[in-house]
C-alpha cells in the first residue's frame, strides 16, 4: 500500500514541473557562423593557404613551446611527438604521431583551440605550418613538404586504421 501512496504523491508533483527551465536562448545565425566550419577527414572545408615545417618551427617556438616544450616533448601542455607503438601498452602515449587518425583533424583542432591563451587567433597559413612541423617531428612527412588543402588530406597518419567506425544509425555519416 505504501508504494501506491508514494506513486500518487510523485504523480501529483508532475504538473508542478516547469515545461522549460528558462535558461539560455537560441543561438543566432551570426553566432553559429562564427563557430566556423568543421574540417572533414577528406579535407572538405580546408581554407586556402600553405605552410612548411621550417615556418612551423619558428611559429612553434614563438606560440607553442611555452606549453608543449621546445621540441613538442611536453610541459604544462601534452606531449605532441613520439608514442608510436605504445597505444596497446599499459601506458599509451597519445600524440599527434601515435594517436590522431587524420592530419586534417590536427589542423582543425589547432585552428579552433590553439594557442591556449588565444584560441582561433592563428591564420590558416600558420596552422598549415604548425601541422607541417608536427608531422615532420613525428617522422610522417619530410621537412621540405608543404602542407595545404590538397596535400594535407593525402597524409596517411600511422593510426588511421586504429579506430572502429561507429555503426549507430543516428551517426549517419559514412567515411
Amino acid at each position: 500500500m505504501w508504494r501506491f501512496s508514494l506513486f500518487l504523491c510523485c504523480a501529483a508533483l508532475l504538473p508542478a514541473q516547469p515545461a522549460k527551465y528558462g535558461v539560455g536562448r537560441p543561438a543566432t545565425l551570426d553566432e553559429i557562423r562564427g563557430l566556423g566550419t568543421a574540417i572533414a577527414p577528406d579535407g572538405t572545408g580546408l581554407p586556402e593557404g600553405s605552410g612548411t615545417a621550417a615556418a612551423g618551427q619558428e611559429l612553434f617556438a614563438a606560440r607553442c613551446a611555452r606549453c608543449h616544450g621546445d621540441k613538442a616533448q611536453g610541459g604544462v601542455g601534452p606531449v605532441l611527438v613520439g608514442g608510436q607503438g605504445t597505444l596497446a601498452t599499459a601506458k599509451p602515449l597519445k600524440t599527434v604521431g601515435s594517436f590522431w587518425p587524420y592530419a586534417t583533424t590536427v589542423w582543425d583542432y589547432i585552428n579552433r583551440a590553439m594557442p591556449f591563451d588565444q584560441p582561433g587567433a592563428l591564420k590558416p597559413p600558420e596552422v598549415y605550418a604548425l601541422v607541417a612541423y608536427l608531422l615532420n617531428l613525428n617522422g610522417i612527412i619530410p621537412a621540405n613538404q608543404a602542407m595545404d588543402a590538397k596535400t594535407l588530406p593525402k597524409v596517411k597518419m600511422p593510426n588511421r586504421d586504429g579506430f572502429v567506425p561507429d555503426p549507430r544509425p543516428d551517426v549517419g555519416r559514412k567515411r
